[in-house]
């Protein structure tokens, strides 16, 4: 009845790019915030980080070397850089850092972009923005599941203006949209939804989506994601197209559909079949199956259900859905 989508990298590209870098600190410029976040990230493989990295590259800076990696899911990352410890996170994480955001700070980085808090010490020196891109098929493919009669749901661990720019898009109403949600709290997010009597489906495709993931009725994984989603998962889509989404769960309910009618005739067929077999015609009718006849009704049984569930390739049709931005070749 609800399905639930994560945000980055399952309705959005994964490809983020750099928008904004703004220096808070004299003795700090853009490109040397941009090569200490990188430093940071380095070693991590969110598409935050291939994001921050990739904009260093765009501007020709050699990256610096760093040790004594940090990473708190959800939070940020952390390491020793020349020297000083230097973090890399959300604003959730600064209160870790000793570090109050005022009002002039949250302001600097539009609606709409995922925001990167950069310190230095117990200093911020730094703010990111980053933008990422809806997949093509994202909007089609929440229209779709919306007129299945089912209800959708972003789930995201970025913040509020992000999600409501996204979900704007999709045209989600403001209710279906949970965000700002820690990657330990998606489960339970879930699990609210379960206890309101919702039979819960969870699309995602990160480390952070494992524990949705198991908690869900139904556990999607895009092929194209980590490793712990896909084992975690109960249908691996082959790609990253969102459409698959769309088609499984109506591949589902026709596959279901079939078994219903299989079990039908079954019942109907040995209803009728086994008295007849039995002689309950014999007195009034003379009618009675030889060992044979009946034997060839009983494989006649088999090889309609089989020629039943086989019909389902013809009827099953999929949808028309434009390919994902992913997917097209550069």
């Amino acid at each position: 009845s609800t399905v639930v989508f994560d945000k980055t990298g399952t309705l959005t590209t994964a490809s983020p790019q750099v928008t904004t870098c703004v220096s808070l600190s004299h003795g700090f410029s853009e490109d040397r915030i941009l090569q200490l976040a990188a430093a940071v990230e380095q070693g991590t493989h969110h598409p935050i980080a291939t994001a921050i990295c990739r904009a260093l590259e765009g501007r020709n800076l050699p990256i610096i070397d760093a040790e004594g990696f940090v990473t708190q899911t959800g939070l940020g990352a952390a390491a020793m850089v020349d020297g000083e410890r230097v973090w890399v996170g959300s604003a959730e994480g600064l209160s870790g850092c000793g570090v109050i955001l005022s009002e002039s700070v949250l302001s600097i980085i539009p609606p709409g972009e995922t925001v990167v808090y950069v310190t230095v010490g117990d200093e911020l020196v730094g703010v990111i923005g980053i933008c990422d891109r809806l997949k093509s098929d994202a909007k089609m493919t929440v229209e779709r599941l919306q007129k299945m009669g089912l209800n959708v749901v972003l789930l995201t661990g970025d913040r509020f203006s992000v999600a409501e720019a996204i979900a704007s898009e999709l045209q989600l109403s403001e209710g279906s949209v949970l965000a700002e949600v820690r990657p330990e709290d998606k489960a339970k997010a879930i699990a609210a939804y379960q206890q309101q009597g919702h039979r819960v489906a969870m699309v995602g495709d990160g480390i952070n989506d494992a524990p949705a993931l198991a908690q869900a009725d139904v556990a999607i994984a895009l092929g194209t994601g980590t490793d712990v989603a896909i084992e975690t998962a109960d249908i691996v889509l082959m790609g990253d197209a969102l459409g698959d989404v769309v088609e499984s769960i109506r591949l589902s309910q026709q596959t279901f559909n079939k078994i219903r009618q299989n079990l039908f005739w079954a019942f109907a067929y040995n209803t009728i079949g086994l008295p007849m077999a039995a002689g309950v015609l014999l007195p009034g009718f003379g009618i009675v199956f030889s060992p044979s006849v009946a034997a060839a009704f009983m494989a006649f049984s088999s090889v309609s259900v089989v020629t039943n569930s086989l019909l389902l390739r013809r009827q099953f049709t999929p949808a028309d859905f434009p390919p994902s931005i992913k997917s097209q070749p550069e």
